[in-house]
């Protein structure tokens, strides 16, 4: 007892530690996982974390750590073996798994199941915020029509509440799929109170993210600022460098926006650019991120496009600005509420960030300057 007290509390506080270095999130389900998973923390085979999605009402899979297969196992923990790894080294591997995740990762991120009592063990972890053990036949027959259990292949697992002070955040669930070990008492007593110590930090970690979030919002629009513009287009330049993919930038102008703020006034104004944000958001979902760039201006970051698949969505999303019914949008020159649009591409057009801007911006001045409500795509003389 006292050896495993000993154990215990060594893994908390290395744990522990290791959540103290981050507030991203990403990175403390994975030192999370990896502690209730590693040979030195608490030895499951495999463990899946989901979280709790106060806005649709739904609990989302984030993430799981271990293998699919006898194979993969053995592979794994030989190399672990060999290797001589430690709690300290599988948790540096965050780096090398954050470029990939595995085929376990991959099933759990596409679960998300509503927060009903007919969803499921996951759900009622959440809604009676206390852990289920499924640990024999009579158990496991109670709940043989979980299609998430079925995804996740698993048969003998436990699952326990993510706390966050007094509310449930999320739920984890570990298994011993291929060593087949009974899953005890202790076990399930110290993945309890290892899952409490975690809700904290995730908690920390989602306020902190919430934080950086708003600070990178610009709060008319609700699009990323200037700031961040600039900051995401650094980071996706390196990505397409480091990848050799493609990159396009597109800068939209509202057309005649001066004329229609000063005739219908700033809240208008300030309605029109809140319409025409969401729009752009809303018609780029999934294909890049869209900012404000500063007054009516915007950009679009479109990463692995290259120059053709960027005008094409440019223009889309020019007709859908065009085809939208604003209000006031009759004292316009031609009734009509229309954009004009710049793009440049890397490494096509220019190989880093500002002349990457500059070029997008010259072409959005040709559109501008020929006629208005089109997309102009820079072309190398």
């Amino acid at each position: 007892m006292l050896d495993r007290i000993r154990a215990e509390l060594t893994i908390f506080y290395e744990i522990g530690n290791a959540m103290r270095t981050t507030l991203n999130l990403d990175e403390i389900l994975f030192i999370i996982l990896t502690g209730v998973t590693s040979h030195e923390g608490l030895g499951f085979n495999r463990a899946m974390l989901f979280l709790v999605n106060d806005g649709d009402g739904t609990i989302e899979g984030k993430m799981g750590i271990g293998p699919q297969s006898v194979e993969e196992a053995g592979r794994i923990w030989n190399r672990i073996a060999s290797e001589q790894m430690n709690l300290e080294d599988l948790i540096s591997a965050y780096s090398f798994y954050n470029k990939g995740g595995s085929d376990l990762d991959k099933i759990v991120r596409n679960i998300k199941v509503p927060l009903r009592e007919d969803s499921g063990v996951l759900a009622m972890t959440v809604l009676e915020g206390m852990s289920f053990e499924i640990t024999n036949e009579g158990t496991r027959q109670n709940i043989a029509h979980d299609t998430v259990l079925q995804s996740l292949k698993t048969e003998y697992f436990v699952t326990v509440p993510l706390r966050a002070k007094d509310k449930v955040i999320g739920v984890i669930l570990a298994d011993n799929i291929f060593t087949k070990k009974p899953i005890t008492k202790d076990d399930i007593r110290t993945l309890t109170m290892f899952a409490n110590h975690a809700g904290l930090a995730i908690e920390n970690s989602r306020l902190y993210e919430q934080t950086v979030h708003q600070a990178n919002t610009d709060m008319l629009t609700r699009l990323w600022n200037h700031g961040y513009f600039q900051y995401s287009l650094t980071e996706e330049l390196k990505k397409a460098y480091e990848n050799k993919k493609p990159l396009s930038m597109v800068m939209f102008d509202i057309d005649n926006f001066k004329n229609y703020n000063d005739t219908l006034g700033h809240q208008m104004g300030d309605q029109l650019l809140r319409d025409v944000a969401r729009i752009l958001k809303a018609t780029c979902d999934g294909k890049g991120s869209v900012a404000r760039y500063g007054g009516e201006e915007f950009a679009v970051i479109l990463p692995d496009t290259p120059k053709d698949s960027a005008y094409r969505i440019a223009e889309g999303l020019r007709q859908a600005i065009e085809g939208f019914q604003f209000n006031g949008q009759n004292v316009q020159p031609n009734k009509n509420l229309t954009i004009s649009a710049g793009l440049a591409s890397y490494p096509e057009d220019a190989l880093d960030k500002e002349k990457l801007i500059y070029l997008a911006d010259m072409a959005l001045y040709e559109a501008k300057r020929t006629g208005k409500n089109k997309v102009c795509v820079y072309r190398s003389k």
